[in-house]
């Protein structure tokens, strides 16, 4: 959730991209940028098929660092038109592309959002700064989420357990943030050597019964 111009914006991944949610945000007088994937097959088609090739470029920035370079392109148009995209409230279509070069390898990303904003609420600086922080969070938490600890995997699929074990994820987590862990990979293994030092720290809040 984002603080902007025209107040309170909501980012979420594509799993969010639902009329219900839409409406939702839009009823509580907010906006909504999401990105659009093929779980939402009209839409991801309608917006591939734009003409990107005749909307100029808005933004572009580039990276580099740790041996890597990136170059990110956002283009943006307005469809809030008769007959414009299958998605309520939807104001602009967004595509960003990611162009990243790692030991003279090339790569190219391209991403499809809709933002409920018009252009003069959001423009592409505007767009490119809050797709970045919105993937951003994505890396630091539900990168380790899938990733590390392989939540897509799990086998609890019934009742209270999935939200139980989300629960101990989260609690994780942030405590080896909270510790200064920036490789939560990495302090897992740790822990997972020392398990009483998380406990005690869990615990030793707690009054001792008399």
């Amino acid at each position: 959730m984002l603080g902007s111009l025209a107040g309170v914006l909501f980012t979420a991944d594509a799993l969010h991209t639902q009329t219900g949610h839409a409406n939702e945000v839009t009823a509580r007088r907010a906006h909504l940028l999401v990105q659009v994937k093929a779980n939402q097959p009209t839409l991801f088609k309608q917006l591939k098929r734009l003409p990107w090739a005749q909307i100029p470029v808005g933004d572009r920035t580039r990276d580099r660092g740790h041996g890597r370079r990136e170059t990110r392109t956002v283009k943006a148009v307005t469809v809030a038109t008769p007959g414009g995209i299958a998605f309520p409230h939807a104001q602009q279509a967004v595509r960003i592309t990611r162009t990243r070069t790692v030991a003279g390898k090339t790569s190219r990303e391209t991403a499809y959002l809709t933002v409920s904003l018009p252009a003069g609420q959001a423009l592409p600086r505007d767009l490119q700064t809050w797709i970045r922080r919105h993937w951003h969070i994505e890396n630091c938490l539900h990168h380790v989420r899938d990733v590390t600890f392989r939540e897509d995997l799990h086998q609890a699929r019934t009742g209270t357990g999935p939200a139980v074990i989300a629960t101990l994820r989260n609690t994780a987590i942030g405590w080896h943030r909270t510790t200064g862990a920036t490789n939560i990979a990495r302090a897992t293994r740790q822990a997972n050597r020392c398990s009483h030092h998380l406990i005690t720290a869990v615990t030793s809040s707690y009054p001792t019964t008399q």
